[in-house]
């Protein structure tokens, strides 16, 4: 076996095993490359870093399912283009799904690491890092290698985040008259003119002539159109105001979930380090002994 796929095997090993027994397997497998003659192997696998609760859940899921990752890139590519098209309705459509679909693939984590009822703490981390994978490529690729070690996160949705988009546009009301020109009245007769004779000889009074028809809409339609126009400014400001109170929310709760992943993390660390050094003393204490009755047998057989 090579040395790649020894650490590969390795790997594979401790990152699928429960992280409660991450420590003791990992120097089993390290001291089982050292007899075997893999001394730089040996060491490589001896640096792997334990990973959280919640990351584990998800690479047992990116294990077992390879396909899970595939899903989450190719719904994150559509929102992305929805995003550059700035096209709302579909984004409201695929967010809906990337919802629905960051929840299955939970729920199938945790069924995956024979977790059913997993703590609140634990279901956000899940969920925050399969959302991430979703927004970011470069997350989709490290849930795919099943070996991450700490929970992963990413503020809005790749490329700016979704909350970037603002509100929707500004709508503008297009009539469809067509250029108003200056209205042109009749001119008057001038004071001591005559009225002009027609041909039949027979003086009639000048008909007056019919005033032109204003161009554009009338009183009542541009009414109408100012009523709408703000009604639709009025609409985008709500929708604006609101997706700022969602990303300001949303900010708050990714800062919240960042500390209390901090604290997780710092405290399994500690743990962590609590066994090792209890390992390394049973270590040191038979390694003692050892030398201790390796020292005696030599001296009874000088003696």
């Amino acid at each position: 076996m090579s040395d790649t796929d020894l650490l590969a095997d390795a790997a594979a090993e401790l990152y699928s095993s429960d992280p409660d027994q991450f420590v003791e397997r990992r120097g089993a497998l390290a001291a089982a490359a050292r007899a075997a003659g893999q001394a730089p192997v040996a060491r490589q696998i001896a640096a792997l870093r334990k990973p959280t609760r919640s990351a584990w859940v998800v690479n047992r899921l990116a294990r077992a399912e390879p396909a899970v990752t595939q899903q989450l890139t190719s719904l994150g590519d559509e929102l992305r283009a929805a995003q550059e098209s700035l096209d709302g309705a579909a984004i409201r459509e695929l967010s809906q799904r990337r919802h629905d679909l960051i929840e299955a693939l939970a729920r199938r984590a945790f069924e995956v690491a024979g977790q059913p009822q997993p703590s609140a703490a634990l279901r956000d981390e899940v969920t925050t890092t399969l959302g991430a994978a979703l927004a970011d490529p470069a997350v989709a690729g490290q849930v795919a290698s099943g070996t991450l070690i700490r929970p992963a996160s990413t503020e809005g949705f790749g490329l700016g985040g979704l909350g970037g988009l603002g509100g929707p546009p500004e709508l503008t009301l297009v009539t469809a008259s067509g250029a108003r020109g200056p209205s042109r009245t009749p001119r008057a007769p001038r004071p001591g003119r005559a009225p002009t004779r027609e041909r039949s000889r027979t003086r009639t009074p000048a008909q007056p002539a019919k005033p032109a028809q204003p161009a554009g809409p009338s009183r009542a339609e541009q009414a109408r159109a100012d009523r709408e126009r703000r009604r639709q400014a009025d609409l985008a400001a709500a929708e604006r105001a609101a997706e700022e109170a969602a990303r300001t929310a949303e900010a708050a709760t990714a800062a919240e979930h960042d500390l209390e992943r901090t604290v997780q993390t710092l405290e399994e660390q500690l743990a962590d380090a609590r066994r090792d050094l209890a390992e390394t003393r049973n270590q040191a204490r038979r390694a003692r002994n050892r030398q201790r009755q390796i020292s005696q047998a030599l001296d009874r057989l000088r003696g």
